[in-house]
């Protein structure tokens, strides 16, 4: 999943009016909402995105203001927000609204941090950035009316100014020190040549021009088709130029040596706040390491015993080597990956009420990841469903070098992205409409992460992975994000080296060179993402056999998991609170 793009575009279905209390609200709880309201009309302020899928008309048409200006009065607002939220007594609070001021105090304290650490000025990684999110746009905006192209070329023709608005904090963080490492940028001026066209009609941005909805009459049709052309030509695509002349020609050259955030200015304590922040654990990194260090024992000891069971006449290593050349656990080609990928998750889909007592409304559904960002990108991702609840959530399958695409990795890797996995847990989050409207929107991602890692888990229970190299692909993803513990804390806080990271994740896990390659980059220009996969799939595994325990006889694997998903994304110390309440609402 583009963890990026995704934690921060969880979509809501109901504003905070909508929230239903448990209880008649106290002096406090009102004034709490009151800080919620405000907060929120921040939030959409920030996001136009979001307030237009949401039914804000007026945000329909703009792009969000991310200029150094804006981004100093907004972390100003949410400082004093924060001064008032301290103010409140917690103890005076409903329950629920306990939860939601822990979770909103983490969120803007968390926040603050941020801005402290200045990660504002690197708005890219070798992944993802504005220019590629923007080239997406019309994937998830409507296209019903008139007003919607006139909106979306609105947009377009403010491109030229968010162009320079990023290129400026990117200028700032070369002045600062807060600049990427040179090594993850290699090849990254393709993710912007691409959208730099001679016609117009062959840009990205002109796909919604090739058909319009009844309605719209021809010369209408026209008028729009001559518009956007002509945005494209006159603003978009000279702001591509601009961003690729000074990417190749001021930020590369002053991109740094190093790939360690210990590198950054107050870069070590940086790294120990990216370690609580996408944990939401009181851990240190060295902890982490020493976790990845034991759970990469683990999970090696099991895969051996599949060798064994396997016959194969060889080592550990030269089992990985065979399973990363041999023809037979590779696809033919992109329509036979597609459909493999299809059957599991029909196969799934079946499954579900085994496991679930709720299952979400809204589909979703299986699209190939763009070939412009394909070669730099992770083997596959989610993306939810905007907020206007008119299209489906996406699992995005990357079939670019198809050689390094394992079939055998494909049940965990579906699991994951869609059911059980992210689909199932952010559609359901949508559909929560006791939840505040800062909290559909807000996720952690040790919950999110950590939920879809332990959903590949579930397949266990439901007869997938039959198929023992199956188990092993099962195994080697969940060594994968063992390694993690293990690599991005070497990276970031033991000094290790690009290629030591790259080596020791060649020697434990079976994914193929070009894939460890994407994700050794990505932890680089990432710090301290990447923990929470196995941190929160750990916590939930150690709830779901805390609860099994003291419940016995009584425990029912599909409350188990509607008490996890019930509340939405929360930090895992709340979740841990969540499930104890559980246990004694369940226990005589």
């Amino acid at each position: 999943m583009n963890l990026s793009t995704t934690l921060r575009t969880l979509c809501v279905l109901t504003l905070l009016s909508g929230q239903v209390m448990a209880a008649k609200p106290t002096r406090g709880d009102l004034a709490f909402e009151k800080l919620v309201d405000l907060h929120w009309k921040q939030t959409l302020t920030a996001s136009p995105f979001l307030a237009a899928s949401l039914g804000d008309k007026d945000s329909a048409n703009q792009l969000p203001d991310v200029s150094i200006l804006q981004q100093v009065k907004r972390a100003q607002d949410s400082n004093k927000l924060l001064s008032k939220l301290n103010e409140i007594q917690p103890s005076k609070l409903s329950p629920t609204n306990q939860t939601n001021w822990a979770i909103l105090r983490r969120l803007l304290i968390d926040g603050g941090l941020e801005f402290k650490y200045r990660t504002y000025l690197i708005p890219i990684s070798n992944r993802s950035g504005f220019h590629m999110q923007f080239a997406e746009m019309h994937k998830s905006v409507p296209f019903q009316n008139a007003q919607d192209y006139r909106n979306y070329i609105d947009r377009l023709d403010k491109f030229g100014t968010y162009t320079d608005q990023h290129i400026e904090l990117l200028t700032e963080g070369i002045s600062t020190g807060n600049v990427l490492p040179s090594v993850v940028l290699r090849g990254y001026e393709d993710t912007i040549t691409a959208h730099i066209v001679r016609d117009p009609t062959n840009s990205l941005l002109y796909a919604p021009f090739r058909s319009f909805p009844e309605g719209l009459s021809a010369a209408e049709e026209d008028q729009l088709r001559a518009q956007a052309m002509g945005s494209i030509t006159n603003t978009v695509v000279p702001a591509y130029k601009r961003f690729s002349e000074f990417m190749q020609k001021t930020y590369i050259p002053a991109a740094r040596g190093t790939i360690g955030a210990s590198a950054l200015p107050n870069g070590r304590e940086f790294y120990r706040f990216r370690v609580r922040h996408f944990t939401t654990l009181e851990i240190s990194p060295d902890e982490v390491h020493q976790l990845g260090l034991t759970e990469v024992a683990r999970i090696k000891s099991e895969m051996l015993k599949i060798i064994g069971q396997v016959e194969f006449d060889g080592d550990f290593a030269e089992f990985l080597l065979f399973l990363r050349t041999d023809a037979r656990f590779y696809p033919t080609d992109a329509n036979e990956y597609l459909k493999e990928t299809a059957y599991i998750l029909k196969r799934m889909d079946g499954e579900l009420p085994k496991l679930f007592l709720n299952l979400p409304r809204n589909p979703y559904g299986l699209k190939v990841i763009p070939a412009y960002i394909a070669p730099k990108t992770t083997t596959a991702y989610y993306q939810p469903p905007p907020a206007s609840g008119k299209l489906a959530g996406q699992y995005f399958l990357n079939t670019y070098n198809l050689k390094s695409r394992p079939l055998y990795e494909l049940e965990a890797l579906s699991l994951h992205e869609a059911v059980p996995g992210h689909h199932l847990q952010i559609a359901l989050q949508q559909e929560l409409v006791e939840l505040p409207s800062f909290r559909k929107y807000s996720g952690f991602t040790a919950f999110v992460e950590g939920w879809a890692l332990y959903a590949e888990r579930l397949g266990l229970e439901v007869g997938f992975y039959k198929d023992p190299y199956n188990n092993f692909g099962r195994l080697s993803y969940e060594m994968w994000r063992a390694c993690r513990l293990v690599v991005d804390t070497g990276i970031h806080y033991q000094g290790w080296t690009r290629e030591r990271a790259i080596d020791y994740m060649i020697q434990n896990t079976s994914l193929s060179q070009h894939n460890i390659v994407a994700e050794v980059d990505r932890y680089i220009a990432w710090p301290g993402q990447a923990l929470a996969y196995k941190m929160g799939e750990l916590k939930i595994r150690e709830l779901r056999e805390k609860a099994a325990i003291q419940l016995g006889a009584r425990f029912d694997i599909r409350e188990f998991h509607d008490a996890v998903l019930r509340y939405g994304a929360v930090p895992l110390p709340i979740l841990e609170t969540n499930i104890n309440k559980f246990i004694e609402e369940k226990t005589p």
